[in-house]
């Protein structure tokens, strides 16, 4: 990551005007099965640490179920599970890889699914799915602490219900405290290094809470959506770390399609990206993003970032992979820029 130091060096004293680095997607999925609506939303990463370029990402149609792809973008499986909004996974060892999915075929009673990822074949097999608190399903993350795996439901009218997950044969998930925004949540990510809970509210940032079972049920407001730095709405969230304790935490700023990043653990502003038309074409109003470090193969040497694509015409949305090598370079090459 010694480019990203160096980007650390000179983006972090860039000012505080919008300013926006152009970044093309190296590759990108096949169209989800739902033609004419909006339907992709969320991926999580499966990165093979032995075979990288073998590595998998699981996304979801909103309105049919769960697709795993290859970093070619050709689809390794599909799996009908009616309408599933966010999508997240974790290795959780000897039980496997397990995926979860925010269950909102319900709009009145929300559940999460679970599956175990087949890594061999992208395959998913269904293990069940557990209560995720009363309302629509909208956002979810997971956190392995030690041994136990930790589910964040977050709900479409602002609740967050942390659900602990016992993976017996029959899954079952037991609600260990409740938190509260005031308007539309959903995108969530955990930072396990600090043990902090990442939440979006669509209309005015993003929130910092204690992930921990014990911990307080109040949050701090971390990134307010500005309009400049971060647009309305406030979607997808994802970290980038590095080192013990740094790296980035990444934003979906839908409302001019565009990625803002905040420096970790101060989250101060550290510049801003779009995926612009190239190849594969430019993302916009996306949802659900991804980012994971480390290599996965020749187009993507220092870590994969996945965007989903709200606008794919001719063909249905879909994902767009991009190199986080390249977004460093950008960033690198606009604060050289503006410090001219």
């Amino acid at each position: 990551m010694r480019r990203a130091l160096a980007l650390a060096a000179l983006v972090w004293a860039a000012p505080l005007a919008a300013q926006t680095a152009n970044v093309a997607a190296r590759a990108e999925t096949v169209p989800v099965g739902t033609a004419n609506d909006d339907a992709a939303d969320d991926p999580a990463i499966w990165r093979n640490a032995r075979q990288p370029g073998k590595s998998l990402i699981v996304a979801t149609d909103k309105k049919a179920g769960l697709y795993v792809y290859g970093l070619d973008g050709q689809v390794k499986g599909f799996t009908a599970a009616g309408r599933v909004n966010n999508v997240a996974l974790v290795d959780m060892g000897r039980a496997g890889v397990i995926v979860a999915a925010s269950d909102r075929n319900d709009e009145a009673r929300a559940f999460i699914q679970l599956y175990r990822l087949d890594t061999g074949t992208g395959t998913l097999a269904p293990l069940g799915r557990v209560e995720g608190g009363a309302g629509e399903a909208y956002g979810l993350c997971l956190w392995r602490q030690s041994g136990t795996l930790n589910a964040y439901s977050v709900l479409k009218h602002g609740a967050i219900h942390h659900v602990r997950i016992a993976l017996q044969d029959q899954p079952v998930g037991t609600v260990v405290r409740t938190m509260q925004l005031a308007t539309q949540t959903e995108g969530c990510v955990v930072d396990p290094r600090s043990r902090k809970l990442y939440v979006g509210e669509e209309a005015r940032g993003v929130w910092s809470f204690d992930a921990r079972a014990q911990g307080p049920v109040d949050g701090t407001l971390v990134v307010t959506a500005d309009g400049a730095q971060l647009v309305p709405d406030v979607e997808g969230l994802a970290i980038m770390s590095q080192g013990r304790r740094g790296g980035w935490l990444i934003v979906s700023s839908q409302g001019d399609n565009a990625f803002a990043l905040y420096r970790l653990p101060d989250h101060r502003f550290a510049g801003r990206f779009r995926v612009s038309p190239g190849k594969f074409g430019s993302v916009e109003e996306t949802d659900g993003i991804e980012v994971h470090p480390g290599s996965f193969g020749k187009d993507y040497p220092g870590g994969l970032f996945v965007a989903q694509d709200g606008h794919n015409e001719p063909a249905a949305q879909n994902f767009k992979l991009v190199s986080w090598r390249d977004i460093v370079r950008a960033l690198k090459s606009q604060a050289k820029e503006q410090l001219r």
